[in-house]
């Protein structure tokens, strides 16, 4: 159970992640949003990211070894970039419809399958 509630926290703590760093870019094209300054959009950015660190600490110690839990460091960080590039990509085709998916995408994501798959091989 330990490592559902890590990857869900890990896909939580990134989707604001991806919100916080990407989507003032999209939101830009708002007029009230656009009128901002840099300062006030970093505040913003700074205000969404505390929701991913409420999110991203607390899987990082329930999944951690360390901690009782059932990943190593080393497993936590690939779990944690292979959601982060998912949720990437899964945002930038939603939101940013100008972007496509090529076929070295996904030729990448079948890279980081396989680093997965042998960072968890025992």
């Amino acid at each position: 159970m330990q490592a559902v509630y890590t990857i869900g926290l890990l896909i939580l703590s990134n989707i604001f992640m991806t919100f916080a760093w990407y989507g003032h870019l999209k939101f830009s094209e708002m007029k009230w949003f656009s009128a901002l300054g840099m300062v006030s959009i970093i505040f913003i950015s700074w205000f969404i990211a505390l929701f991913e660190y409420m999110a991203q600490v607390p899987a990082n110690r329930i999944g951690y070894s360390g901690n009782g839990g059932p990943f190593s460091l080393v497993e936590l960080k690939v779990i944690q970039e292979v959601i982060s590039l998912s949720v990437f990509t899964i945002f930038t085709l939603l939101i940013f419809r100008n972007e496509t998916f090529k076929l070295n995408h996904l030729i990448g994501f079948v890279f980081l399958i396989l680093a997965v798959y042998f960072i968890f091989k025992k």
